[in-house]
């Protein structure tokens, strides 16, 4: 019997903003609880972040082996642009595979979706766009807000050069964080709507999670606080379309 939980939430936000944090207390959260409270039954999560990271680091081999370098040059920069087009479809392909293989997935589970986009490499604007159909009429968003300046702090914050290839530890340079991620199209691609957004004609329901004073860090009380209010606002859109 159906859940009264989320199909899909795509997390999205600047880096550092706090969406991976969000999804290791909902970890830690009993499941008749967060489904009562945030509408998330049992979940799995598709990150782009680990298929990112095994570029870079199959690269760093290639090199080493004196051959060339498939996705990135030395300083760890795309090759091309395209190359954010199929993470996205990466995503999207991931999520299929949930379905292939538990066609009542979403009888019991949630699928968390997450990742980050900068004006630079084409926004959210560019990102939607190569979002498969069928992930689309099942999503909702839920947008991690916080200022550039506040990304940027929490991002040298957080970073842990012995584990950079962690979720919860991985950082960026300085001069790259500025480079990809300093302008966000957020707020142009939100402007026109405070409920939907329109991806490939459809409209998507959204809601924004509020953190620049950094509700997320402490993983406490009030981080659950206002993820309830904030996917309590969603689910009503989301549930009424």
């Amino acid at each position: 019997m159906r859940q009264n939980t989320f199909d899909i939430l795509v997390f999205i936000g600047r880096p550092a903003a706090g969406k991976s944090e969000v999804t290791d207390y909902l970890r830690g959260t009993p499941p008749s609880q967060r489904q009562a409270r945030f509408h998330i039954g049992e979940f799995d999560v598709v990150d782009d972040f680990p298929m990112l990271w095994v570029w870079f680091e199959e690269d760093h081999i290639l090199s080493n082996l004196g051959h060339p370098r498939l996705y990135t040059d030395e300083y760890f920069y795309f090759k091309w642009a395209y190359l954010w087009d199929l993470l996205t479809q990466r995503l999207c392909l991931e999520y299929a595979k949930l379905l292939r293989d538990d066609s009542h997935f979403h009888n019991s589970h949630t699928a968390i979706i997450e990742f980050s986009r900068g004006s630079q490499h084409g926004g959210y604007k560019r990102a939607f766009e190569h979002l498969s159909e069928e992930v689309i009429e099942k999503m909702a968003i839920m947008y991690v807000n916080v200022s550039w300046e506040e990304s940027f702090r929490k991002n040298n914050a957080r970073f842990n050069p012995k584990r950079p290839d962690s979720i919860l530890e991985h950082g960026l340079p300085d001069k790259k964080m500025e480079n990809l991620y300093k302008e966000c199209d957020w707020e142009e691609i939100n402007a026109e709507d405070p409920e939907f957004i329109t991806i490939q004609g459809s409209k998507v329901p959204y809601a924004v999670f509020e953190n620049e004073d950094d509700v997320i860090t402490g993983m406490d009380e009030a981080l659950g606080q206002r993820l309830e209010e904030t996917l309590g606002r969603l689910w009503e859109i989301y549930s009424n379309r």
